[in-house]
């Protein structure tokens, strides 16, 4: 019986949950389902409706699910492990040109290369070329991917960022990399891509580092830079990253990159945080550091990703973007920002924010809160929930989306007054 029509015949039943094989069922459904499809979607949406009808877990039922879950996402899609060239998708035609190097056999972390470029050019050989010796002498893979559109903004036009997490995802698999070791690194364009790509996805990384490339800034009408692109900023907060620029680079003037280190700092001094260094030198216009990119991977080597912080910062910038460290919003409010904060001691979560939180959730387990106690969430200041979490399947299923076992949540309770 396909899922769709369990859900319907679930439903003509209405108040009977799913028997234990209808939940293996729909959970091995809903993760073959492929979330870009707007129908898909929609069926998605039905199964966790569907599996949030099955009784609370006990602690043992939620790790007993989180193993199966976790099991299933390393079933999924892997790359080719021979380094060279490869593509994503090979039918109908060729399309996701990415190139494999560094240490391939057993690697101990992954390092997203990006390539430069602009509107009309731009090859992942020139990453893979610059990026690849000095990810294997750190034992690290490298996956160097072409952009989808050769635009000015390629890493983030046209489903590329995607792309880029799909890789992520794959590669993981392939060679059982943990989660807290992914890192993105580019030069130029590719500096943009890890500017950008590196703030959206930042609950993903444990390290960035950008090379003669800036986020996209904002100017007044003497185009003197005044700022840049929302959605990049506050959502480094808790991500190491370093950033190089030469004084004298006839490609990437230092302009936006001063401009986007100084507001860097201001978001240190607002939020704490920020693992953050601007590194200027003079006289290697567009080219690397002394070192070459080995001396950038130094920078971050040691950096791990830490998926539980205490403070989280986030201001959405995509609308697909849903899940963020231990936030969900089912509609995120783009270039608001969230701040959130957990405090242990009260076993409690405050948010800060102008937005309207209709929709979002804090995600919880153990390394979160206590859940044999009760949570108070409270926003800008009102609390709007208490009570003691219910472990769901449902929660589960849904953050297991990301197949991130540091980003798999046993509940999910409500940051907004319900009706």
């Amino acid at each position: 019986m396909s899922a769709l029509a369990l859900i319907l015949a679930l439903a003509a039943q209405e108040v009977r949950p799913p028997s234990a094989r209808e939940q293996k069922d729909l959970v091995a459904e809903f993760f073959s389902l492929d979330p870009r499809s707007a129908d898909n979607r929609t069926v998605r949406l039905r199964i966790l409706e569907a599996l949030h009808q099955v009784a609370p877990l006990t602690a043992r039922e939620a790790a007993s699910w989180r193993k199966r879950i976790l099991k299933q996402a390393a079933a999924g899609r892997k790359l080719e492990k021979k380094a060279g060239e490869h593509w994503f998708w090979e039918e109908p035609n060729q399309r996701g040109r990415y190139f494999v190097g560094g240490e391939t056999r057993r690697p101990e972390a992954l390092l997203i290369a990006m390539h430069g470029g602009g509107e009309g050019s731009g090859d992942a050989s020139s990453a893979h070329g610059a990026w690849n010796g000095a990810a294997g002498e750190r034992g690290w893979v490298s996956i160097s991917p072409e952009v989808l559109e050769k635009t000015c903004r390629g890493w983030t036009d046209s489903g590329t960022e995607e792309f880029v997490m799909d890789l992520v995802l794959a590669a993981r698999r392939t060679w059982n990399i943990p989660s807290d070791r992914v890192y993105l690194a580019g030069h130029s364009m590719g500096g943009y891509g890890t500017w950008t790509i590196g703030a959206h996805q930042a609950d993903a990384m444990a390290g960035l580092a950008a090379s003669a490339g800036a986020p996209t800034p904002t100017m007044d009408r003497s185009g003197r830079v005044i700022g840049i692109d929302d959605g990049v900023v506050p959502n480094l907060r808790n991500v190491d990253m370093v950033v190089y620029q030469s004084d004298d680079d006839p490609r990437v003037g230092p302009e936006a990159n001063r401009a986007a280190a100084a507001e860097v700092a201001k978001a240190r001094e607002r939020w704490g945080g920020f693992p953050f260094e601007y590194w200027e030198v003079t006289g290697r216009g567009h080219g690397y550091p002394e070192g070459g990119t080995g001396a950038l991977l130094d920078r971050i080597k040691g950096a791990r990703r830490n998926a539980i912080p205490e403070r989280i910062v986030w201001e959405p910038a995509l609308d697909w973007k849903h899940h963020f460290y231990w936030l969900w919003w089912d509609e995120p409010a783009i270039r608001d920002v969230v701040v959130a904060d957990l405090d242990r001691g009260e076993n409690a979560v405050s948010i800060l924010t102008a937005a309207d939180t209709t929709g979002l959730y804090v995600l919880l387990d153990d390394r979160v809160l206590d859940l044999e106690k009760e949570v108070v969430v409270r926003v800008n200041g009102l609390r709007v929930w208490r009570g003691v979490p219910e472990r769901r399947l449902s929660a589960l299923v849904l953050s297991a989306q990301r197949m991130d076992p540091g980003l798999l949540f046993e509940a999910r309770i409500p940051a907004f007054q319900a009706p």
